[in-house]
């Protein structure tokens, strides 16, 4: 199944800093491209580290305030996180502020494996580097949400091509496929039940598809068969046996 790849929808104009970039000209970046952070790179474009306005943030709340008591800071070196936290606190430098290490995405990649990743690591945005690791481009959440901008013609050229045509091997007529907002109706008879939740399952990782209504019926209950009874045969079968 085709997905659109991120390098479809990334930024190739990259504001970036360096180890060495000040404190202050990373506050001046964010400030005049209206962005809530960028990447951190080496001489060789390879991506060291992320730095975001919350690392900037922590910078200023860790920093000592002169006109509060001194504190007893021998047990708060014993918390987690307090020695990093100590280190941003003095820092002044894009390297010394920057998280590490970076979480990346290749422009290959499809947009619901960066969006998986977004996720997992609770980022708002993500270099793109090249087959060699180096940066190339940067995707935000904004980017990636453009797949679902796709026209709904176009989401139900993929249904009938890619899930009825190349998946279940039927004409395209087999099955009414009617698509609203994003939204997908499959409507008609299929010849088993097991290729129901295929049907479904495929449509859903289409590039787009918000949800999936199933209206579908089948001729054939091949639920009580055992794999070594079924007759297999056609793709169908092929991509069962590889779930």
């Amino acid at each position: 199944m085709k997905h659109r790849k991120v390098g479809t929808v990334m930024a190739t104009d990259v504001v970036q800093a360096t180890h060495d970039t000040p404190f202050k000209e990373v506050a001046r970046l964010l400030d005049q491209h209206r962005i809530s952070g960028l990447p951190v790179v080496d001489d060789e474009q390879y991506v060291i580290g992320v730095l975001s306005e919350t690392d900037l943030m922590v910078r200023q709340a860790e920093a000592e305030d002169p006109y509060e008591p001194a504190k007893d800071s021998r047990w708060r070196k014993l918390l987690p996180g307090t020695r990093k936290r100590a280190v941003k606190a003095h820092a002044c430098t894009a390297g010394q502020l920057m998280s590490q290490p970076a979480v990346t995405v290749h422009a290959e990649d499809s947009i619901a494996e960066a969006a998986r990743a977004m996720a997992k690591h609770r980022v708002e945005r993500l270099p793109v580097v090249d087959e060699e690791d180096r940066l190339v481009g940067i995707v935000t959440r904004r980017d990636l949400l453009q797949v679902f901008l796709r026209p709904d013609d176009e989401i139900r050229r993929d249904v009938l091509e890619e899930v009825l045509v190349q998946t279940l091997w039927l004409a395209p007529q087999t099955i009414a496929v009617e698509v609203l907002d994003g939204v997908v109706t499959l409507s008609g008879q299929l010849e088993r039940r097991s290729d129901v939740p295929i049907a479904v399952r495929m449509t859903r990782q289409i590039d787009g598809v918000v949800a999936v209504v199933d209206k579908l019926h089948y001729r054939l209950d091949d639920s009580h068969l055992r794999p070594s009874d079924e007759a297999l045969h056609g793709v169908t079968d092929d991509w069962l046996r590889k779930l």
